[in-house]
């Protein structure tokens, strides 16, 4: 286990709630491009995994990505975070996987 754990990568983690525009009208729009973008950036491998949360508690979502210089940037452009999420973003550090790329 300790050798295992000495591999362990860094990621940031972000976790979105509903921020003060979440209801609005316009919101749902937004939200969408949110996603389509989310698909995009999973691909392109800045996210790692994308989990959207379905159950009652204030969490709607989870995002980590691999650390590299300009993550904040990457997720401070995003639509949703600046329209409809109040996000927060943590450093960890994690062992990927064996069906992680």
């Amino acid at each position: 286990m300790m050798a295992l754990l000495s591999t362990a990568k860094p990621y940031s983690v972000l976790i979105l709630r509903a921020g003060p525009n979440f209801a609005s009208d316009d919101a749902p729009p937004v939200i969408w491009e949110h996603g389509r973008r989310n698909f995009g950036l999973r691909d392109t491998g800045v996210l790692a995994v994308v989990l959207p949360v379905r159950d009652d508690s204030d969490v709607l979502g989870v995002g980590c990505s691999p650390v590299r210089r300009g993550d904040h940037a990457i997720m401070a452009a995003d639509p949703g975070v600046l329209a409809a999420y109040s996000p927060s973003r943590s450093p960890v550090r994690g062992l990927p996987g064996r069906h992680a790329a």
